[in-house]
């Protein structure tokens, strides 16, 4: 207490006159508990201090959960990625495996999708439908051909399909021959691409499709997806759908090998998500709560 007095003597003793009466509201009373008050522009009390030491209650600490679940749901997102990534190898490994024999069976073609299967038989180029519109797929990527100055026309039309008679069974399938440009959809502009006779071809077995969100209803011989049930109805056909490989391209024909792994895969957006989710919350936690130093 003395070394206390002596330090607010120096003090009154350096400041202007006329100063030395603040000093007491500066220091305190030297009977009272050693509390600093430091000028509010310094921003630091007594006040700030009890609050910055009051415990953090059990609510609060339940709010860490935010952080911590959307963490944990990055981490999943991260695991669901590696193992889409995977499946899509799979069945893009299964399009380049060796052909079977079409099996007896047709049923067991559902249980074969994305294996590749030789077929045999005639076309029934009369019953022809299509689908679309769609982009030409090359190497498995839909292309365009454009330019800025100059445009070569692009490279959206339609898939031609086309039912194929089997070879001594009464059975018909549904073959998706290939693309081909808007233009040449009508088949008399492609004359030389009607194959006619006996042809046997690899084909990529494919099932049916759920109709898509919002998608309109087709109308007539064009299909905006495969719709089995319709197209069969129209044609004829058995539920039975292959894509030609791009070895059973003819000049002026269809450009087969139109096949596309179609699984959903937007694993990396989700973990973006919810990583910066959980670094968001745990700052504002941290923040607000821990350090008690609002925005």
């Amino acid at each position: 207490m003395q070394k206390i007095r002596i330090f607010s003597c120096f003090v009154r003793s350096s400041l202007p006159n006329g100063c030395s009466g603040n000093i007491r509201g500066f220091l305190g009373s030297p009977k009272e508990p050693l509390k600093w008050r430091i000028n509010q522009q310094r921003g630091f009390t007594g006040q700030n201090i009890e609050r910055k030491g009051r415990k953090i209650t059990p609510w609060q600490w339940f709010l860490l959960s935010v952080p911590a679940t959307t963490f944990a749901l990055g981490c999943w997102q991260v695991k669901r990625k590696a193992w889409k990534e995977n499946l899509i190898k799979d069945l893009e490994r299964k399009t380049t495996q060796n052909p079977l024999e079409l099996p007896e069976n047709l049923e067991d073609l559902e249980d074969l999708e994305y294996r590749p299967v030789i077929i045999r038989g005639h076309f029934l180029h009369d019953r022809e439908i299509y689908m679309g519109p769609r982009s030409l797929i090359q190497h498995g990527d839909g292309t365009s051909r454009s330019g800025v100055f100059s445009k070569q026309g692009t490279t959206t039309g339609y898939l031609v399909v086309t039912p194929l008679k089997l070879d001594g069974r009464d059975e018909i399938i549904l073959v998706n021959r290939g693309w081909v440009p808007k233009n040449r959809q009508n088949p008399t502009s492609r004359p030389e691409g009607q194959i006619s006779g006996h042809v046997e071809l690899v084909g990529i077995v494919r099932l049916g499709e759920a109709r898509p969100q919002f998608s309109p209803e087709s109308k007539g011989d064009h299909f905006l997806y495969r719709n089995l049930p319709k197209m069969c109805a129209l044609t004829g056909a058995g539920p039975y759908f292959v894509d030609a490989t791009d070895t059973s391209s003819v000049p002026g024909g269809p450009i087969g090998g139109q096949t596309r792994v179609t699984v959903r895969n937007e694993h990396l957006s989700y973990i973006i998500t919810w990583f910066s989710l959980s670094a968001a919350t745990a700052f504002t936690w941290y923040r607000n709560i821990f350090i008690r130093r609002p925005f």
